[in-house]
């Protein structure tokens, strides 16, 4: 009796220790209703240890300021300053040229006058200076503070060509040139290169005058200067008027067909055979040599005929 007595004051005691656990008590009370510590929020303050930024992001904007103002006073001063301006011709310097004109070079800069050197286009005027026939090449250039320099390099004449029912000069590019004044020039006389052949053909036609003027000189020694015309109508049959080939005092002047090269060869064989075809057909009019291995000879008829009147 005693002992189940026992036994059931333990069970109750049991029972009331598990009623008021303190783990159970806490679970009942819901999570969200748990106060959380406040998070303590820091405030930057402006104090000394952000001033040197500031400070250097004002020096450098007075700085910034300060160089713009003298930019735009400087640029003002060097585009509109008197000391800048071209005022008169004497402050344009002109070297190099001998046939072209002081004044043809100066009109080209005629609506600079009074406007700074500094804005003035200068790729402009040396593209207009190339425009002079006898200009081959110009540069332009500004000496501070209000002077301009004009180089210009000359085209050179190396024939005179028939233009039209003038002669003119010409240069080794086909550029046709007006006649220099009191210049005492030799050249022979060229045809086929006058203003109504392209451009580009007279440069064309122009080399090959100057391979046939080399070729001769190499054969003997001043036989360029003893061609007097060429026509170069026909590119593919140069035709030549020279005298000269009986010898340095003969004066007769033939007409030679040279064809369209090798006139190295072809030269060589008419100055060694001349002498021969001539006592063989009399006086010579024309030579025909435009294949290597064929010779065409016309004597001057025109002699024969007039000796026969004579008779």
């Amino acid at each position: 009796m005693e002992r189940v007595k026992a036994m059931q004051r333990n069970a109750t005691a049991a029972a009331d220790a598990d009623a008021y656990r303190p783990e159970l008590i806490a679970d009942e009370e819901p999570r969200y209703l748990r106060r959380q510590k406040p998070v303590e929020i820091r405030r930057k303050k402006f104090t000394g240890r952000g001033w040197p930024f500031y400070r250097r992001v004002l020096v450098l904007s007075v700085a910034g300021i300060a160089g713009l103002t003298g930019l735009v006073y400087g640029t003002r001063f060097l585009l509109y300053s008197p000391t800048m301006l071209l005022l008169k011709p004497d402050q344009i310097d002109v070297t190099g040229n001998r046939i072209v004109a002081r004044d043809a070079v100066l009109q080209q800069f005629v609506h600079d006058r009074d406007r700074s050197v500094l804005r003035i286009p200068l790729d402009m005027r040396r593209s207009e200076l190339e425009q002079i026939p006898w200009v081959e090449s110009a540069s332009v250039q500004r000496i501070l503070p209000n002077r301009i320099r004009v180089e210009l390099v000359e085209r050179t004449p190396i024939a005179f060509a028939r233009n039209g029912n003038e002669l003119a000069l010409i240069d080794a590019h086909g550029v046709i040139l007006g006649r220099a004044q009191g210049e005492d020039l030799q050249f022979p006389i060229v045809s086929g290169v006058s203003e109504e052949v392209s451009r580009d053909q007279r440069e064309k036609r122009m080399q090959l005058y100057q391979e046939f003027m080399k070729d001769v000189d190499l054969v003997r020694a001043g036989s360029a200067d003893r061609v007097s015309e060429l026509d170069l109508s026909n590119p593919k049959d140069l035709r030549v008027v020279m005298t000269g080939l009986a010898g340095p005092t003969d004066s007769q002047a033939v007409t030679v067909h040279f064809g369209s090269g090798e006139f190295t060869g072809k030269y060589k064989m008419l100055v060694d055979n001349f002498s021969q075809w001539q006592a063989n057909t009399g006086r010579v009019q024309s030579i025909d040599l435009q294949y290597m291995r064929q010779v065409v000879v016309n004597p001057d008829t025109s002699s024969v005929t007039a000796t026969r009147k004579t008779k």
